[in-house]
């Protein structure tokens, strides 16, 4: 995705926050305490001129009372029955430059879960930490990754999967060279 196309989307989810919060009749003061930020941080974020990590939007949609998709995308979906995604398909969503996120179930209505197909590409940088409300699954598709999850932290191949509480700040990080993928599956 160009810098280009990414700063825009930013720039929309902040439009749609900032529109839902005052339809909500939310104040920036009362938004910003919820979400754990100070309200300098929150109005950057709906002016469009901070990155979005996954847990600040999971978390602004919860108090929003939409789906995470309605947030990111402005589409809201319509199936109530069944949401089938080919391939390398999927609503992508790329947060932070080493995380590409795809939607797996970004058409169905009322999810009591969020699925993704997760890619972490290794940049050398510290994992930055965030939280986000309910549960998560991980399954890793391939690659070698380290999960840091409060003050431990766990090594992961091909085939393991882990399941934590997701409200202790926790990230992912590739090791070595390649890629890691990976099936992230949030409940809320």
């Amino acid at each position: 995705m160009s810098e280009e196309i990414k700063n825009e989307q930013i720039k929309d989810i902040g439009m749609r926050l900032a529109g839902l919060r005052d339809d909500m009749e939310i104040s920036v003061s009362e938004m910003a305490e919820k979400l754990g930020v100070d309200e300098e941080t929150y109005v950057a974020y709906e002016k469009g001129m901070m990155d979005f990590s996954f847990s600040f939007i999971y978390n602004a949609a919860e108090i929003l009372g939409v789906d995470v998709l309605d947030l990111i995308s402005g589409d809201a979906p319509t199936l109530s029955m069944c949401c089938m995604v080919k391939k390398g398909k999927g609503y992508s969503v790329q947060r932070a430059h080493e995380y590409d996120y795809k939607h797996l179930a970004y058409t169905f209505r009322n999810k009591k879960a969020e699925p993704f197909l997760v890619t972490c590409t290794p940049d050398g940088k510290p994992p930055v930490m965030h939280g986000h409300e309910g549960q998560e699954f991980n399954y890793l598709l391939s690659g070698k990754m380290k999960l840091y999850i409060g003050d431990i932290s766990y090594e992961l191949s091909e085939g393991d999967s882990v399941y934590f509480d997701s409200s202790i700040p926790h990230a992912e990080q590739a090791i070595g060279d390649e890629p890691v993928k990976f099936i992230a599956v949030v409940v809320k």
